[in-house]
């Protein structure tokens, strides 16, 4: 369960996130939309744990949030705006990193591995480094890396904006399936047919969020 409580996040004089409160349980997808700069991906990274909490908390099944590592161990999986790929590896070496520190099992890394890659349509593109595939096949790989992750909370920050009808459909019932799983998961989207696959539906706007379906 995602629980966020009066969380604010502040940079400098700008403040991206203002008192922002709510629950997402196991097995729910909640999708945030808003304009660009209205803090978004903040809030994501925030209950990551990869930006830092100026007032509230986050706290996930109990663990209270405060850094990117101990979220990681703890099941928080980030698929960040942009990718996050590391350029210099391949598809299949991008999904493996997180697994290895996981302390996976080889032969259930392996395993892990392939059914995420043929579950976002690229099981023959495993090898080809990050930098050969095109900007749509990257964004599947990231949802890959994040899906083979098995985590209690998924966070997605706009991983359907460069993907075509057909993959934008293929990830979010991955995503959905995620949920089916006991995860909790966040999309942060501009797309308004992904907001409504969501069960609830909040607004961003300055930093402040307004429900337009709740959960």
């Amino acid at each position: 369960m995602i629980n966020v409580e009066q969380v604010t996040v502040t940079y400098g004089d700008l403040t991206a996130v203002a008192d922002v409160s709510f629950v997402v349980p196991p097995g729910f997808v909640l999708a945030v939309s808003g304009p660009s700069g209205a803090g978004k991906s903040s809030l994501l990274w925030a209950i990551a744990g990869a930006v830092p909490v100026a007032k509230g908390q986050v706290e996930i099944d109990g663990l209270v949030i405060t850094d990117r590592p101990a979220a990681a161990a703890h099941g928080v999986v980030l698929i960040p705006q942009g990718n996050g790929l590391a350029r210099v590896l391949t598809a299949r070496e991008n999904l493996s990193v997180p697994l290895l520190a996981d302390h996976k099992p080889l032969d259930e890394l392996d395993r892990a591995v392939e059914e995420a890659l043929t579950q976002v349509g690229l099981a023959d593109s495993g090898d080809h480094l990050v930098e050969e595939l095109s900007g749509g096949e990257q964004q599947r790989v990231a949802v890959a890396r994040g899906i083979a992750q098995q985590g209690r909370v998924i966070l997605a920050d706009e991983s359907t904006s460069e993907l075509d009808s057909s993959n934008r459909e293929r990830v979010l019932e991955l995503l959905r399936v995620e949920a089916d799983r006991g995860a909790a998961v966040i999309i942060a989207t501009h797309d308004p047919t992904v907001a409504d696959s969501a069960d609830g539906h909040a607004l961003m706007d300055e930093g402040r969020l307004s429900w337009v379906r709740r959960l």
